[in-house]
């Protein structure tokens, strides 16, 4: 693949499939706390939204089918890609005619699983996604391209999450969750016109990945997919820095917005937060991708880190009873230029271990390594929070940050020069 420049509708089409995800991504991380604690739900439950990911820790199960599986005519992504995104509006459209009274008194294990199924149909357009993003996007433009990844999701989020509070608490239910349907309708578009070649995906005959032999095989491909993934050099540490670098985060974002509830912030005042914060994380991640190509991964993996650590325990001094709103701005602001600089930066060092015609599952495998954990203990956080207070809460969550950068540097300095010696290489000249 050549290191030319990717065309405007190559990076108009990546940021709506990115956009398109962080919408339902937005909803359940933060418009469904901030609603779920409104309605007087214990924090336990609230954690519990985390284990709604499920469908992203284990899609790499499904992820070499959607790498080999499609309808020739439609093409080896947009067979996935279409299909899924209409499911998450059909969901939409459907939670638009329930009222949130109904569903938050005797109806939440029903309400849970229909986000547990979107979560589903968001996983696999992921897959997919991902897949055509690494086949777009030339090495060079990789940490760029994660900028309009990251950003173009962020975006999601702010529509999904921020906005859809505010929308809420003008308009109500029904209403914005049709205008979020729409929304996503509209993000359609741009997959629509896509016309992929329907061979991009296809392996020789004599390759003992190819189609014909994947059907004969069935498990023993699917086992071979990612046995030759796991023999790559240092890619034994490379799964622990994905395993602990977002934990802190993972633990600790989740209980922000009942915390704000419990701290006597309107539904209004917590999107309009949201939705100022989000927007710098915003542009953090189209910096972020700058810094990365300019520094390296070295500096930016342990630097971003570093404030995203800082950043997740800085809540514990809105917890102490510091919430005036300069402050609460401040923190979140700072908190989620961490968080969107350090994903920019971890997503495209994913990027780097896929190997070409795996390129979905490849990074699949890596994004389920990557929630795996961020998922399991971030379930646990709304029990910590309850047993210990929000301010020891947001601590401990500093804590897990930190200790996430050992495994990183370890990487870093040790095995990175030999996965990918021009970015070792890079990182040294620059550090």
């Amino acid at each position: 693949m050549s290191n030319k420049r990717p065309s405007n509708f190559t990076i108009v089409l990546l940021s709506s499939l990115y956009f398109s995800q962080g919408l339902p991504s937005g909803l359940l991380a933060h418009a469904l706390p901030a609603l779920l604690r409104e309605h007087q739900v214990p924090l336990q439950y609230i954690g519990y939204l985390k284990l709604l990911a499920l469908p992203w820790m284990f899609k790499f199960v499904w992820a070499p089918y959607v790498d080999r599986y499609h309808f020739r005519r439609t093409g080896p992504h947009r067979s996935w890609i279409l299909p899924m995104q209409s499911l998450v509006i059909f969901m939409l459209l459907s939670l638009s005619l329930l009222s949130p009274q109904t569903i938050f008194s005797g109806y939440l294990p029903l309400f849970f699983l229909m986000l547990l199924l979107l979560n589903f149909c968001s996983a696999t357009q992921d897959i997919a996604t991902d897949g055509l993003a690494v086949k777009l996007l030339p090495s060079r433009w990789r940490g760029l391209g994660n900028s309009i990844q990251v950003s173009g999701y962020k975006l999601g989020l702010i529509v999904g999450g921020s906005l859809l509070l505010l929308s809420i608490d003008h308009y109500g239910w029904s209403t914005s969750f049709i205008l979020l349907a729409i929304i996503l309708a509209l993000l359609t578009l741009p997959i629509l016109l896509l016309r992929e070649s329907p061979h991009s995906n296809e392996r020789p005959a004599g390759d003992p990945d190819s189609l014909a032999n994947a059907k004969a095989e069935g498990f023993d491909t699917f086992w071979r997919n990612y046995r030759d993934f796991f023999r790559q050099p240092g890619m034994k540490s490379w799964l622990l820095v994905i395993l602990t670098y977002k934990s802190g985060d993972a633990f600790g974002s989740g209980m922000v917005k009942p915390m704000l509830v419990d701290a006597g912030f309107s539904l209004s005042a917590i999107g309009s937060v949201t939705l100022v914060a989000s927007v710098a994380g915003m542009v953090a991640a189209v910096l972020g991708g700058y810094l990365y190509y300019r520094w390296g991964a070295k500096v930016t993996l342990l630097g971003f880190g570093l404030l995203q650590a800082i950043g997740i325990g800085a809540f514990a001094l809105i917890a102490r009873g510091q919430i005036d709103l300069f402050t609460l701005y401040t923190i979140s602001v700072f908190e989620q230029i961490a968080d969107g600089m350090s994903t920019v930066v971890l997503f495209a060092l994913m990027m780097e271990q896929c190997r070409p015609n795996h390129e979905g599952a490849d990074y699949s495998i890596q994004a389920c390594f990557q929630v795996l954990l961020a998922g399991f203990i971030g379930a646990a956080s709304g029990w910590v929070a309850s047993q210990v207070g929000y301010s020891q809460h947001f601590l401990l969550a500093a804590g897990f940050g930190l200790l996430a950068l050992v495994p990183a540097w370890y990487y870093l300095q040790f095995k990175l020069p030999q996965k990918a010696p021009e970015l070792a290489k890079k990182s040294s000249a620059t550090a």
